[in-house]
Formats: structure tokens, C-alpha cells, sequence
């Protein structure tokens, strides 16, 4: 009686794949997620979400228009970072406490913008012909931001994070308020960060000057 393993086949051989197909195959199963996630990131980007995810220079920056007219508007409160260390951070602990204003489509007119460089400033003018500046998916983090404003349908003291109008949501259980359109005149802010899905400067012209805006 034959023995046990002698019955026993032995099992075929699996048939070599191709080096290259099996790379290929991993390079494009590697390649789905960072596509989705890259996906992903353009379309917070175009929504404004990501307006305060990057480190902040920890200096200022000043903003003015004649007038800023928006569609979508939201304003709640957040917080922006330095990067560690950084030689800006002061007492602020390198984080600073702002206002954050999303406006899904903006216009502004004679838009000029300046940073304080220490003895000189980087001034930025803009939109100060018959074609004002315009942005899509704009934010700004302020901490001082003054004019004469004018809403229309205003809601106060909503939760940030239900907001719908500029199509941005903010923190949970945050203060906010949003508005079907915004007009402010004589606008002048104090940011710390702007960021925007596009932004169209018609003559932009960039210069140091003793003063700022």
C-alpha cells in the first residue's frame, strides 16, 4: 500500500507574472489615493476652505478698497498659526485670534495693499481704473476690519459650521454671521492671511514706499 505522501500532488506552480505589469498594476493602485486626495485639495481650495491651513509670516498686512461689493458672505471666528520658533511670534505664543470673512464672488475697487518690511513698505495697487479687482472663493483673516457696510439678508449668531452662502463651514459651535450680499465702503482691514480660488488684478503695480496704504 503506497504511503501517504506518496498520493499527495504536489502543487503546481504558479505561472510568473510579468515584472512590469505587476509594477504598473502597483503604480496605479498607489497613484489612486494621491489622485482622489489631490482631487480633494483643489476643491477646498476653490471653496476657501484651506485659507487658514498654511503657516502665517506672523506679520501683518494692510488692505484698503473705495469699495468691496460681495455675493456670499460669512464671518465667524478662527485662529491662525506661526510655523514653530518663529521670530515673529512675540507674546502671541505664535498663534493669533482672527475674524475670518469668506465671500464666494467679490469686486473691489482701487484696491491697494501694504506690509510694514521695517523702515520700508511692499505696496500693491490694483483696480484703480474703470476695471475693478475681482476674486472667487476669497477670505481674509482680520483682526481689525472697518468701513461702512451695508447687508442684505443678513442672519447673526448662527453656527459657523451649518453656514451655506460662500460655501465654506466653519468650527463647530462657533459665533458667526452670513449675509446674501455685502457692500463695504471706504474698506480697510488688518489681515494676516487671504487666500482665493482666483483673483484678477488689472493694473497691478507693485512698488516700496515710504508709506503704506
Amino acid at each position: 500500500m503506497a504511503r501517504s505522501e506518496e498520493l499527495t500532488a504536489e502543487p503546481a506552480a504558479a505561472a510568473p507574472v510579468p515584472r512590469g505589469r505587476v509594477r504598473l498594476r502597483r503604480a496605479a493602485l498607489m497613484a489612486i489615493p494621491a489622485c482622489v486626495a489631490g482631487g480633494v485639495l483643489m476643491a477646498l481650495t476653490a471653496q476657501g476652505v484651506l485659507a487658514a491651513q498654511f503657516s502665517i509670516s506672523g506679520m501683518p498686512f494692510t488692505v484698503t478698497a473705495d469699495q468691496l461689493n460681495g455675493t456670499g458672505f460669512e464671518q465667524f471666528g478662527g485662529m491662525d498659526n506661526m510655523i514653530d520658533n518663529s521670530p515673529n511670534a512675540g507674546n502671541t505664543g505664535g498663534q493669533v485670534l482672527v475674524a475670518v470673512s469668506a465671500i464666494k464672488t467679490a469686486t473691489l475697487t482701487n484696491l491697494c495693499q501694504s506690509v510694514n518690511l521695517g523702515g520700508t513698505n511692499l505696496k500693491i495697487t490694483a483696480g484703480g481704473g474703470s476695471t475693478p479687482v475681482t476674486a472667487t472663493g476669497l477670505t481674509t483673516d482680520s483682526d481689525v476690519l472697518s468701513g461702512d457696510a451695508q447687508f442684505t439678508n443678513i442672519q447673526i449668531g448662527g453656527d459657523a459650521s451649518t453656514f451655506t452662502e460662500a460655501g465654506v463651514q466653519g468650527p463647530a459651535g462657533v459665533f458667526g454671521q452670513q449675509a446674501d450680499t455685502v457692500i463695504i465702503n471706504n474698506l480697510r482691514q488688518d489681515n494676516w492671511a487671504t487666500t482665493a480660488a482666483s483673483f484678477t488684478l488689472p493694473g497691478l503695480h507693485l512698488s516700496f514706499s515710504d508709506t503704506g496704504c
